[in-house]
């Protein structure tokens, strides 16, 4: 196998460590902005759920468009567009301008996870696809972690505003290293026609590999009529509704539940986010050992997906948790074990896409789904502390429930983890070997 793609995984995991740096600093400035600026809990809610929206929405296009024009071009569009967003944040005045510039980020940053799927399809075999996923998806964790520190140490030292000039220019410098050092496999100087022949072997990938032609035999919206892409959009769903409270609200429970102050939330609070950096490799490594020890691809992802999604249901402990410490616990275990289960969701693409010219599809398509919830969760939980004046109880025991839901959709809904049929995806209805 190329030695190369491992590097053009770490600029990956670099890129998407910017990605939630930047998504993650609106969550750690807001009390300090919601003091400024006069902005409540629902206010709050509503901006940090703005980015969602378009977020969501961007998904779809950015899919089929990284899918026909490469995740090279897609993927630098994307970090220069949300960076050049971020930076502008800075200069927001009010609740509206704020939800501007949150929904225009979240257009941006639309083109990271598909282009991520993309990356991991194109430069590694099978028996290493979700372990790959799990280094591009630590690097959520690995910026969630640093955003807390690093943008609170800004705030402290220089306000609130320059935190967005600081972590905005981050992704303007990974733009430059990622045109020049990121090729496909087929294109790369450096891979020989040997190592290239053994990884499209190691893969095994479809015939069909035109995105042209490939769109002609599946079209992007027969993509909807497989019951295993709707089982990954729910299972996602479930799951992201939890990821999504330690992205956006997390911080704002630590300081309003439990009394942090800046210095500690700087410390003890990024503890959860760095407990899930090696549990997510925990679960991409698993899943592929079970895969290259004989376990069926299926029985291997989904062991760790259900797995994964009922351990995360601790989160909802914390509620009687009698210490700081012990509620820390729990949210780290519950944090950890989602980023496990995430590893395989994200080798979930290059699994099951008909043909490789449709993974950043699919994975758009979840993606999607997995984002409608950073939308209801952001809302819901800004609503439920207005109604409760600031109780976290009834947010934290919905996100247990949405992790057994979870586990409940990859076991039962989600079917055989194996390239959708090719052969049945336009026909007027669900035939059953189109179904999974």
């Amino acid at each position: 196998m190329p030695r190369l793609r491992w590097l053009m995984i770490g600029l990956c995991m670099a890129a998407n460590a910017i990605n939630y740096i930047d998504r993650a600093n609106l969550a750690v400035a807001a009390p300090s902005m919601s003091k400024e600026l006069g902005l409540d809990a629902t206010d709050m809610g509503l901006i940090l759920s703005g980015f969602f929206w378009t977020y969501a929405i961007m998904q779809l296009p950015f899919g089929y468009v990284a899918d026909r024009v490469g995740a090279r071009l897609s993927l630098v569009v994307a970090v220069v567009w949300w960076s050049a967003c971020t930076a502008l944040t800075a200069a927001g005045r009010g609740f509206l301008s704020l939800l501007g510039l949150r929904m225009l980020l979240g257009i941006g940053e639309a083109g990271a996870y598909p282009s991520f799927a993309k990356v991991a399809a194109s430069w590694f075999p099978r028996g290493e696809r979700s372990f790959a996923s799990s280094i591009f998806d630590s690097g959520s964790r690995v910026g969630s972690a640093l955003a807390i520190p690093l943008v609170s140490w800004v705030i402290a030292t220089l306000g609130w505003r320059e935190s967005f000039i600081v972590t905005g220019v981050l992704g303007f410098v990974w733009a430059v290293f990622w045109m020049w050092l990121y090729r496909e496999p087929e294109n790369h100087p450096k891979v020989s026609p040997e190592e290239l022949a053994r990884l499209r072997a190691a893969q095994d990938r479809p015939k069909t590999v035109d995105a042209a032609d490939a769109q002609n035999q599946v079209p992007w919206l027969s993509l909807f009529r497989y019951r295993t892409v709707w089982g990954m959009m729910a299972g996602f769903f479930c799951l992201n509704f939890v990821i999504y409270f330690f992205i956006t609200w997390f911080p704002t429970y630590l300081v309003k539940a439990r009394g942090f102050s800046l210095a500690e939330l700087g410390t003890l609070g990024s503890l959860p986010a760095l407990a899930s950096i090696p549990a997510g490799w925990l679960g991409g490594f698993a899943s592929d050992a079970l895969y290259r020890r004989g376990w069926s691809l299926t029985a291997a992802r989904k062991t760790c997906l259900v797995g994964g999604m009922l351990m995360s249901s601790v989160i909802t402990l914390s509620i009687i948790a009698p210490n700081v410490y012990v509620a820390l616990l729990c949210f780290a275990v519950a944090y950890g074990s989602l980023a496990f289960t995430a590893a395989s969701i994200w080798a979930l693409p290059g699994d099951v896409a008909p043909t490789p010219a449709h993974v950043a599809s699919i994975g758009g398509i979840q993606n999607f789904a997995s984002n409608v919830a950073g939308i209801v969760t952001t809302t819901f939980t800004g609503i439920m502390l207005t109604v409760t004046q600031g109780s976290f109880v009834i947010p934290l025991v919905v996100a247990g429930g949405f992790c057994l839901l979870g586990a409940f959709i990859y076991l039962f809904v989600v079917g055989e983890i194996a390239p959708l049929p090719v052969r049945d995806a336009r026909v007027p209805a669900l035939r059953p070997e189109a179904a999974r």
